[in-house]
């Protein structure tokens, strides 16, 4: 029988990436939902008519989900009560970084000009955790003590409310050729849970599953990769010429902002440099026809990771839909750079894949 080592309480679990992931889309649908009501409503305060210094922030609102779901994670057992956390949590963390700009100026916070780039940097490193956490799972694959954990869980949340197909295969695939006792006790009791129908989650699951076929079919035709190549290396150019234009015009002197704006041209700079050499590289092929692709990666990613911060401060929230267009960009690429790089043998070992979702 195993034993784990004295003292060792933190068990990786499989859903992580995915309950981090709600978490963060949550949140980042909270404050686009939320500057969005509250243009169209005229920015009302609650709390307080003409004349009254009294303002409910929502910030509070958003401190008092979070602690909701602390509460709900510590008080239910199961997956479903770590979903619904992650939910209310994402709801409450949207609602309280909406309102940054008010804790870090005297100025009327709630417009500050940063507090939208500062809001995208929040959100941008939780996504990045995401990544880390997916990158960990397929290098490091589970223990066997960490498999049995796992499968109890999934067996735990099955006690109450039953299992879907998919549920119990997965708990399966975790122990079923274990020769472990506790792992075939696991076993025979996931086998002997109900069965029940799939919920939202699932079928949401489903969902996402079929329009990411569905992209990744789009993301392999030429055209989309033709998109990608023009719109990074145009995006580079009109915003390396109009920032310079403009900060050798002496129209930026005098904005409190300028510092954003520069920052906006020299990772534009950057960008349109990998754009400009996955093009040439593109129109001449050479050894790995992944190269351009990667370059093609690394110019979004260098616009993604550090020119939209500044976008954001400068264009503030119409900096979205340009975000929006860059993520889509960066799947075509990614589709690109995982197809070529499959056609390529490599002499790296091959790495095994823990369940991460």
């Amino acid at each position: 029988m195993r034993h784990g080592r004295p003292g060792a309480g933190l068990v990786r679990g499989v859903g992580a990436v995915t309950c981090l992931t709600t978490f963060a889309l949550t949140g980042i649908g909270t404050v686009l939902v939320t500057r969005f009501s509250l243009a169209q409503a005229g920015y009302p305060k609650l709390g307080g008519g003409s004349g009254s210094h009294l303002h409910i922030a929502h910030m509070l609102w958003g401190g008092l989900l979070m602690a909701a779901a602390l509460l709900l994670a510590v008080v239910f057992l199961g997956r479903t009560a770590r979903l619904g956390a992650c939910l209310v949590g994402g709801v409450g963390f949207g609602l309280f970084i909406d309102e940054v700009g008010k804790q870090i100026t005297d100025e009327p916070g709630y417009f500050y000009r940063p507090a939208a780039g500062i809001i995208y940097l929040s959100f941008v490193l939780l996504v990045l955790l995401a990544r880390l956490l997916r990158r960990r799972a397929r290098r490091a694959p589970l223990t066997a003590a960490q498999r049995t954990a796992n499968a109890a869980d999934l067996a735990l949340s099955g006690i109450a409310s039953g299992l879907t197909e998919t549920e119990r295969q997965d708990a399966l695939s975790l122990v079923v050729d274990s020769p472990d006792p506790a792992d075939r006790a696991l076993v025979q009791l996931l086998t002997a849970l109900p069965e029940r129908a799939p919920g939202p989650a699932e079928r949401l699951r489903r969902t996402r599953d079929r329009l990411e076929r569905t992209l990744r079919g789009i993301a392999r035709t030429r055209p989309a990769v033709t998109v990608a190549v023009l719109w990074v290396v145009i995006e580079a150019v009109v915003f390396a010429v109009w920032m310079s234009v403009a900060l050798l015009g002496g129209r930026l002197d005098g904005d409190p902002q300028w510092g954003a704006c520069v920052g906006v041209m020299a990772s534009a700079v950057v960008a349109g440099g990998f754009g400009a050499a996955a093009a040439v590289r593109l129109l001449r092929p050479r050894a790995d026809p992944a190269t351009p692709y990667r370059l093609l990666r690394r110019a979004l990613l260098t616009d993604l990771l550090c020119g939209q911060v500044f976008k954001f401060t400068v264009n503030q929230f119409a900096a979205v839909t340009e975000l929006a267009l860059n993520l889509v960009l960066l799947g075509v690429v990614t589709v690109a750079v995982q197809r070529t790089e499959l056609r390529v043998p490599t002499p790296r070992a091959a790495v095994q894949t823990a369940d991460s979702r």
